[in-house]
């Protein structure tokens, strides 16, 4: 194989290098990307909490409730078992009484309220856990078939390596330089030539240079610079 030859076919090689190696950073930043998940579960934790304080005040309001029942059921006890004689002291006693009747058919409506908001909470819980564990098993195959993927690139990727260090042991230093030099600048140092043509700048060549390169010796485009290469 020509140096020309040999330097092209180490293009072709870092060609794919960095190609793979696109595909590996693009796979490690998605085994990475887990936002989804990440708000799902704050969202379903936000949930549960929002749950635990409505049952908390609904618990609360019960209390208050048998409070308010029993307060109320002593009074009436004492108004209907003929202990107290005194009209007057029969008159607050049943005002008092027909206040907590008030309050004890707010606190009843107060209750049934919270009951509905806790029997919604704990469907919106149920449904977003169930959201939740779905998210997180497709998460886990995905993390699955990543993890193959970057295992099958990793593998290519040591294959090129390899590769590309026992091509450029072959060629020789100046030209390996000189390679590495115009990749710099250029991104890819080999132009292959085409009916008289330099496919890097699409330049007509002048036909002393497409022969040498043609014969295989080192040639670059009298324009781009780029190493010209004849198959």
């Amino acid at each position: 194989m020509s140096l020309p030859g040999q330097l092209y076919k180490l293009q072709q090689i870092d060609i794919e290098l960095q190609k793979n190696q696109q595909i590996v950073a693009e796979v490690i930043h998605q085994l990475n990307e887990d936002r989804a998940l990440v708000t799902a579960e704050s969202e379903l934790t936000r949930q549960k909490q929002q749950l635990v304080e409505a049952k908390g005040k609904q618990k609360n309001a019960e209390w208050e409730l048998e409070d308010l029942q029993e307060r109320f059921n002593h009074l009436n006890n004492k108004l209907y078992d003929g202990t107290i004689k005194n009209p007057k002291e029969l008159v607050n006693i049943k005002h008092e009484a027909e206040n907590l009747k008030g309050k004890l058919s707010t606190k009843e409506d107060e209750v049934l309220e919270l009951m509905s908001q806790v029997e919604e909470m704990e469907a919106t819980v149920k449904a977003g856990t169930k959201e939740f564990q779905g998210l997180k098993q497709e998460w886990q195959q995905t993390q699955e078939n990543l993890n193959r993927r970057k295992v099958e690139v990793d593998t290519v990727l040591t294959n090129l390596n390899e590769n590309h260090r026992e091509l450029a042991q072959q060629i020789n230093p100046e030209a390996l330089n000189l390679y590495e030099q115009i990749k710099l600048t250029k991104g890819q140092a080999v132009a292959k030539v085409e009916q008289g043509r330099c496919q890097g700048c699409r330049i007509t060549l002048p036909i002393s240079r497409w022969q040498k390169a043609r014969a295989g010796d080192l040639v670059q485009c009298n324009n781009c610079y780029r190493i010209l290469y004849l198959e």
